[in-house]
């Protein structure tokens, strides 16, 4: 198998009042896969995902993406390699249009012009929302602006996209369109989530982070099936799920 596109390993971390939030997890994810990372609260699911492109630093063990180190000097570089696209739309949208929030990353990579328009407009048409461009981002639903958050990083034409519980808040017809919206994207997809139908829906592979380390890591469907695991670490399948 080729080497993974991003390669973790033996990664731990302490917050600084002492916390440990992560003891030594080691996960690698190849270039097409679509893995679920799946957790209770306070499982380390979060520090793990924050450790992809920086913002925090481990303490000890190692993170690349496409054997490119996470750290201070390659920063840049990593976080147009590393797309995180954040539960809520709003810690993302800050510009006076969607055009503007969409085109914010590219332009700071150094794209003008037609270069940059067609990136936009490329992202836009991939989330659906080329409408709504020159829209003003508050003024749209809450799906709509998450869909404008995932435009805003396929713009970077990122390596790998992070989503940070993308179903959540969501009404069943919205969290449909998102799904079907996700499996259209040919992008190597890291998804954090609770809605574990939704993991099966979207990925053929699941980690169960629980403490802090993996617990587990399988096919989907053979970790669903496992109702002891679920029980062990705080996961329940929706009230009449069958999969």
């Amino acid at each position: 198998m080729s080497a993974p596109v991003l390669d973790i390993r033996g990664l731990a971390f302490a917050y600084p009042d002492g916390h440990q939030a992560l003891f030594g997890v080691d996960l690698h994810v190849h270039r097409g896969e679509r893995v679920a990372l799946l957790g209770p609260n306070g499982a380390g699911k979060t520090t793990l995902v924050l450790h992809l492109n920086g913002i925090l630093t481990a303490g000890a063990g190692s993170v690349s993406v496409s054997g490119l180190p996470v750290e201070s000097g390659n920063h840049l570089e990593i976080r147009r390699r590393v797309g995180i696209v954040f539960q809520d739309p709003d810690d993302q949208l800050f510009m006076p249009t969607v055009r503007d929030d969409v085109a914010f990353g590219p332009a700071n990579l150094g794209l003008r012009g037609a270069e940059l328009d067609a990136r936009v407009e490329s992202a836009l048409a991939a989330v659906g929302m080329s409408e709504f461009a020159d829209r003003a981002p508050h003024h749209l639903s809450f799906g709509q602006r998450r869909r404008v958050a995932i435009a805003t990083v396929l713009a970077m034409e990122p390596e790998i996209l992070v989503l940070d519980e993308p179903s959540s808040n969501l009404d069943p017809t919205t969290r449909r369109e998102l799904a079907e919206l996700i499996q259209s994207l040919d992008v190597t997809l890291l998804m954090v989530t609770h809605d574990l139908a939704f993991a099966l829906q979207l990925c053929e592979r699941a980690v169960i982070l629980s403490d802090g380390i993996v617990a587990a890591d399988g096919p989907t469907r053979a970790i669903l099936e496992d109702a002891d695991l679920l029980g062990r670490h705080r996961l329940e399948l929706p009230w009449g799920f069958s999969g």
